[in-house]
């Protein structure tokens, strides 16, 4: 099985690496300037699970692809950002054919509306990932936990003959594969989890353990998770108690200091996936679903994003 990951970035090129590292033919689709530096420096992970340095990865680039090299994919891995996903779905275009299946591993839902759009929904995976994980200074991978899972599975549910093939070709690697056959359920639970720990670590611009120390914190957080819930159960996929009650007792440690990456990018004064994880979830609430906080949070990051985009344009030469 061939397979296509798309970006040599933290995540995809963790997981792209482990296979690699499995003896699987995996490519790396980047932009020219990360193919250079691969083929100069090759791809390394630095790991509690053990470093990988891997000499000479598979790449290739969007102009390749358009220009026949590499033909069809069995597999692609998109493990972009959300706001890169417009470009890598265009880019991705020649290498997907009749028989190609997509695995998003993004978080939220909305990136499978795109790629169902383009693609139909037939060839969409549902999919997700569990990886702490930054890229270096010199684009070395540096994983900072042992947490290294990958979810995958058909969206209407069951096992399928192309999920069984996944599954076969994730046999042996080093990070731990999961088939689900409720892989949709899992989403909208990891999308409320994230969508209650990035809103309250970014709107208050501090760990979980602060925001708890503060008055009125534990309230912010619980008013958050309970807006969070009542948004997947109302499309359907009301998270389980044995996760609601994990989400609880992760958000809710005092001391922790646990935050989310979103804040991490706020502070670095990077890009952030505002619409997606917090702006999309407060758009598919039922009018009778209140969240107010969320409102709060999404007003915040935007406001973000402005000043941003503001202060990028005044650096620019005139």
């Amino acid at each position: 099985m061939r397979v296509l990951v798309v970006g040599a970035g933290a995540t995809g090129g963790y997981f792209g690496a482990r296979l690699a590292e499995a003896g699987r033919d995996v490519t790396f689709l980047v932009r020219p300037a990360r193919a250079a530096k691969l083929a100069d420096a090759g791809l390394t992970v630095e790991s509690p699970i053990g470093n990988l340095h891997i000499p000479a990865p598979q790449t290739v680039t969007a102009a390749d692809l358009a220009a026949g090299k590499g033909g069809a994919f069995d597999l692609v891995l998109f493990s972009c950002k959300a706001y890169d996903l417009d470009s890598a779905i265009a880019d991705v275009a020649p290498a997907v054919g009749p028989d190609t299946a997509i695995l998003p591993v993004l978080n939220g839902m909305r990136h499978l509306d795109a790629l169902d759009l383009v693609y139909g929904a037939d060839r969409v995976l549902g999919g997700s990932c569990a990886i702490v994980a930054t890229l270096g200074p010199a684009g070395e991978i540096r994983q900072m936990n042992p947490l290294h899972t990958l979810t995958y599975g058909e969206r209407s549910g069951g096992r399928s003959a192309r999920v069984e093939a996944i599954e076969s070709l994730m046999q042996g690697v080093t990070f731990q594969p999961r088939l689900s056959e409720s892989v949709v359920l899992e989403m909208w639970e990891k999308w409320s989890f994230l969508a209650t720990l990035a809103g309250s670590t970014c709107l208050m611009r501090a760990t979980i353990g602060d925001i708890l120390a503060a008055p009125g914190g534990l309230a912010v957080i619980e008013a958050l998770m309970e807006e969070c819930r009542a948004i997947a159960e109302a499309a359907g996929y009301a998270p389980r108690p044995g996760v609601m009650e994990n989400t609880r007792k992760t958000l809710t440690a005092e001391g922790s200091a646990f935050t989310a990456s979103m804040l991490r990018d706020i502070e670095g004064g990077a890009r952030i996936e505002a619409d997606h994880i917090i702006g999309d979830l407060i758009a598919r609430a039922p009018d009778a679903t209140a969240h107010p906080v969320l409102d709060r949070v999404y007003t915040h990051l935007k406001a973000y994003e402005n000043r941003r985009a503001r202060e990028a344009a005044a650096a620019k030469p005139q």
